[in-house]
């Protein structure tokens, strides 16, 4: 299934199914209308502890609405954090002339605020830094995890989406550089499990102004899905909504004022947005060294 984040011409958010016909929207239950702090995409996680793909039967008795009725938001707004797995395929090891690779690096926090819906507009912050596009897999977990050991990781997995970790290059701190309000676009939708299949076999293509600049296979990761799952577990707890953005290939490069960023990956959809340089101001930090914003 493909869930859907939005908010209804009314202004009210809601979570949905898009089907054939149209977002069937789905109504809370008692229960997850207690936590009404949560997102509807987060209060449906905890109506089905992880398991979305089990209100399926029945969607036909939810009402429906035009996905064109509608504005569609991240799919998870609220995640109590963003993990991003740095260096996590050789191809892009070998681009940026990495010494280490996520087997030494562990894991970075990218700020839950830096989230961006698609049809968005990245905000390049400075206009003497160099800002990159990378396109990830991005998985969402669905119920409490802890200590998960690999072989049973993918039991936490409430879905997955295409994301794209905007960073900027330069000797600041990873979580710094990636954490800029509009870095972490991601979307349009969450596809649960069931039909994505083996994350393996997915392609990933991320392309800007139609050009394509990243073409690999999900696969190639060092640390795989349930990997990364696991590692994550043992250092920090996970919660429903959780993201981990898992790595990107290579075919990283500059983003310029006006440009269009698009990321495919198999059966996730395309997550399109937009690039501004507008109000960018020189950078008050001095790890820029060579990073300048050019594109030869």
């Amino acid at each position: 299934m493909k869930l859907l984040s939005f908010t209804t011409r009314e202004g009210a958010e809601a979570v949905g199914v898009l089907t054939a016909d149209g977002i069937r929207v789905l109504t809370d239950t008692p229960e997850a209308q207690s936590v009404r702090e949560l997102s509807p995409m987060r209060r449906l996680l905890k109506q089905t502890g992880g398991d979305i793909s089990r209100i399926q039967n029945g969607l036909s008795d939810y009402s429906r609405t035009d996905i064109e009725e509608v504005v569609l938001n991240v799919p998870v707004p609220d995640p109590t954090k963003i993990i991003g797995a740095p260096v996590n395929y050789a191809d892009h090891q070998n681009e940026m002339k990495q010494d280490l690779n996520i087997r030494s690096l562990g894991v970075f926090l990218k700020a839950p605020s830096s989230l961006l819906p698609a049809g968005g507009t990245i905000q390049l912050p400075y206009f003497d830094r160099q800002v990159d596009q990378e396109g990830e897999l991005a998985v969402v977990i669905g119920k409490r995890a802890s200590h998960v050991a690999p072989e049973k990781a993918s039991n936490f997995v409430a879905g997955f989406a295409a994301l794209l970790d905007i960073t900027m290059r330069g000797r600041e701190d990873r979580s710094t550089r990636k954490s800029f309000d509009t870095f972490t676009p991601m979307g349009p939708w969450l596809v649960t499990p069931d039909e994505v299949g083996a994350t393996e076999n997915l392609e990933l293509r991320c392309a800007v102004n139609n050009t394509l600049r990243q073409d690999a296979r999900v696969g190639d990761l060092m640390w795989g899905v349930t990997e990364l799952i696991s590692y994550v577990s043992s250092i920090m707890v996970l919660y429903p909504g959780d993201i981990i953005a898992t790595g990107t290939p290579a075919g990283v490069g500059p983003l310029l004022d006006g440009d269009n960023v698009s990321l495919e990956i198999t059966g996730l959809g395309r997550l399109e947005v937009n690039v501004t340089s507008s109000g960018a101001v020189e950078c008050p930090t001095s790890g820029g060294g060579e990073w300048l914003p050019s594109r030869d």
